[in-house]
């Protein structure tokens, strides 16, 4: 209905999950990737939990999408199976033929028959459960007998279990302790803060195919993010009806009554939900263990994973990281694209020409640099910005890409300075559940819709990454 309205290809707030719509921010793209290195190594199981709402499903299906060739996903939305319809379900997608008599026993051997003749040609099954925390008892023991079956050397089945907190507290049980010793990794994903709220519903928004200033008001993005308790499936309900309310009367922008329209007629009042003792807005502590667990995952799933999938995934993880303010200036914007320049004149203002210049580089002050490394000579010239730069500030977050690779990000910065302005280029490193990562910003905007026009006016090689808009406020703190 308010499609051509808001200049839409799509509605930006179905529930349906959809895989262009992955948010990557709130350190989804960061668990992505820590999930798809898990799978990729000789884990058995690995467990997601997280409350109604948060975005489990759409996890599990663009999982499927990241995942090696050399994996296989066999996706499980219907947990109230017993162990006899697990089987049969698996057995006809791993397209068995020798199903015999159908009895449990005779469809037990079918299914690894076929997972041996899977792995003699290269591949392993990966079998996500989606729900599983309704699971029957009997049937999660079944996937645990699943999950022991391996050749010689290497698991022939890979187990990825999806469920509500209640998840744990069933695998908390003594009757279901020996499932649970098997789990290698656990992860929680958890409500966006308020913060990240604004962030999530201006993404959807340029996923659907908006352009231009942000259309949702501060006042209007804090309300839903109350509202909502910063449950993406709450937030797509309140901001599709919020737009609604605005094209109504007419107005291309989403004011605070447009929310407190939606609000009322959503006729719900979502309560913060809390994890552990603590509000859903506070990062929990599994994170910080999570990050020493998989501290330097970052490196290896560059390594793992193919190009064109670590940059699809660095774009979104750029979201959950935070940024380095640019430079103090009124207001900066992509200038025109120049014609290629050489390559020492296109580096960005703050990094070394000689790669043997151990001149510190300047950014509102010298910063010392190691010498001979431009890597270190970037960030270093950026990292003043993150306590000098106001709360209030805005800037574009570019891309992100695990520490190991440094060679691409230099590249990468060298390529857009000869498009937008190099001094405004900048360059941060922080620490991820799947590790180290590198992100790129640019600009220093003195507010959100300053910075959605300069995103509308990158060169398209940049905004295929699709460029955030991000405010210092948001990630303060965090860069290095």
């Amino acid at each position: 209905m308010y499609l051509d309205h808001f200049g839409l290809r799509e509605p930006p707030f179905l529930i349906t999950p959809h895989a262009d719509f992955f948010f990557g921010g709130a350190n989804r793209s960061a668990l992505l990737d820590a999930l798809v290195y898990a799978l990729g190594r000789e884990e058995g199981l690995v467990k997601v939990s997280g409350e109604v709402g948060t975005g489990k499903t759409m996890l599990a299906r663009v999982l499927m999408n990241r995942l090696p060739d050399s994996l296989r996903p066999i996706y499980l939305a219907d947990p109230l199976m017993d162990r006899a319809e697990l089987l049969a379900v698996l057995a006809d997608e791993l397209g068995c033929t020798d199903l015999a008599d159908g009895s449990p026993h005779r469809l037990l051997r079918a299914v690894q028959a076929t997972l041996v003749a899977e792995f003699s040609v290269g591949r392993q099954i990966v079998l996500l459960i989606d729900e599983a925390h309704a699971m029957p008892a009997d049937t999660l023991e079944q996937i645990r007998l699943l999950s022991n079956l391996e050749s010689e050397r290497h698991k022939l089945v890979k187990i990825a279990l999806f469920g509500q907190p209640e998840l744990d507290d069933l695998l908390d049980r003594a009757d279901m302790r020996q499932l649970k010793d098997r789990i290698t990794q656990h992860f929680r994903l958890d409500p966006l803060s308020p913060a990240d709220v604004a962030t999530y519903i201006d993404f959807r928004m340029r996923a659907a195919g908006y352009r231009g200033p942000a259309v949702f008001d501060d006042a209007a993005t804090a309300r839903i993010a109350r509202e909502s308790g910063g449950l993406t499936r709450r937030i797509n309900v309140l901001a599709d009806k919020a737009l609604l309310a605005a094209f109504a009367r007419g107005a291309h922008g989403v004011s605070i009554a447009d929310a407190e329209r939606a609000v009322a007629d959503t006729r719900t009042r979502a309560e913060p939900v809390r994890t552990a003792g603590r509000p859903a807005f506070v990062r929990p502590a599994l994170f910080v263990l999570a990050a020493a667990v998989l501290l330097g995952l970052g490196i290896a799933i560059g390594r793992l994973l193919p190009e064109t999938a670590s940059m699809s995934a660095a774009a979104g993880s750029a979201s959950a990281a935070p940024a380095m303010p640019a430079p103090a200036s009124p207001q900066a914007a992509p200038a025109a694209a120049a014609p290629a320049a050489p390559a020492a004149a296109a580096q960005p203002a703050d990094m070394p020409t000689d790669a043997q210049s151990s001149e510190p580089a300047r950014d509102g002050g010298a910063q010392q640099v190691a010498a001979g490394d431009p890597l270190e000579a970037l960030l270093a010239g950026s990292r003043g910005w993150t306590t000098s730069a106001p709360a209030e500030r805005w800037f574009i977050q570019l891309m992100s890409v695990p520490s190991g690779k440094g060679p691409y990000v230099l590249d990468y910065v060298r390529r857009a300075s000869r498009a937008v302005d190099p001094a405004l280029l900048r360059a941060y490193r922080t620490e991820t559940p799947a590790g180290s990562q590198i992100a790129v910003i640019y600009g220093d905007f003195p507010d959100q819709r300053s910075a959605q026009q300069a995103i509308g006016a990158l060169p398209e090689w940049i905004a295929a990454s699709r460029p955030m808009a991000r405010s210092v406020r948001s990630l303060r703190g965090e860069s290095s």
